[in-house]
């Protein structure tokens, strides 16, 4: 299957879950749910790095572009509608990072909505939700594999980003694309384009920045992916509630 098809089957499996959150108000307000607490754990567990001169722009691009609560329908419709000229337009580097990006993109939804799926099956209020009940649908879920899958992706997406900053013209090309990507509609998803480029841009100048930034991410994560998958689920919860009221 060509990077074309990646993206596109990627946007529409996003879109179909999307569409059925819609037509089901409980699956919706659960996902949303999942999604505000996640973005929460995020916000408490990377504080440092958030109020970090260095490193708040790229953790807060994190937290809005991949572990955050906001809907990004429009880019994404704009993501698959080009999909079929990004090789013309963009170099191969650019064009592999945004299918690594898509294909991030919809394994994360999915186990958003899975989790969402569980809370509307046990009616769990999800106004509020704790930690108790998210560590109760985190365990019932499982998938373990693609958790950790979930980590590498960003993880190399991050790097990725990085590498794409060195690519000679490439902020120049961004720039010359302003002007046809408003014409076309494709606003949304030139500013993500410009918005990541020039983070990972002003990061890669200091040496060192970018490993120790995606350095601290990949480790933390993976302590707490073992620690939710690893420890009783009571235990869990009590270390997730104490992380959201910090």
């Amino acid at each position: 299957m060509d990077n074309a098809h990646v993206i596109r089957d990627s946007m529409e499996a996003v879109a179909a879950l999307r569409a059925k959150a819609a037509a089901q108000p409980a699956l919706g307000e659960a996902v949303a749910a999942v999604k505000r607490l996640q973005a929460t754990r995020f916000r408490h567990c990377y504080s440092d790095l958030m109020e970090s001169r260095d490193f708040g722009p790229a953790s807060h691009f994190f937290l809005k572009e991949l572990y955050g609560e906001a809907d990004y329908a429009q880019r994404d419709q704009q993501f698959a509608r080009i999909a079929g000229t990004l090789a013309t337009v963009f170099p191969a580097s650019v064009v592999s990072t945004a299918v690594a990006l898509s294909q991030l993109h919809v394994l994360t939804e999915e186990l958003d909505h899975v989790m969402a799926s569980y809370c509307v099956q046990h009616a769990i209020s999800v106004s509020n939700l704790d930690a108790a009940s998210y560590v109760a649908a985190w365990h019932f879920v499982g998938r373990r594999a693609d958790r950790q899958q979930q980590l590498v992706n960003v993880i190399a997406l991050g790097r990725d980003l990085a590498v794409l900053t060195t690519k000679p013209g490439l902020a120049l090309l961004l720039k010359l694309m302003r002007r046809p990507a408003a014409s076309a509609g494709l606003g949304s998803l030139q500013q993500f384009l410009e918005r990541g480029f020039a983070i990972f841009a002003a990061l890669s100048r200091s040496k060192g920045k970018v490993n120790g930034f995606l350095t601290t991410i990949e480790s933390r994560e993976s302590a707490w992916l073992k620690d939710m998958f690893e420890n009783p689920a009571d235990k869990a919860a009590i270390a997730l509630a104490q992380l959201l009221n910090k």
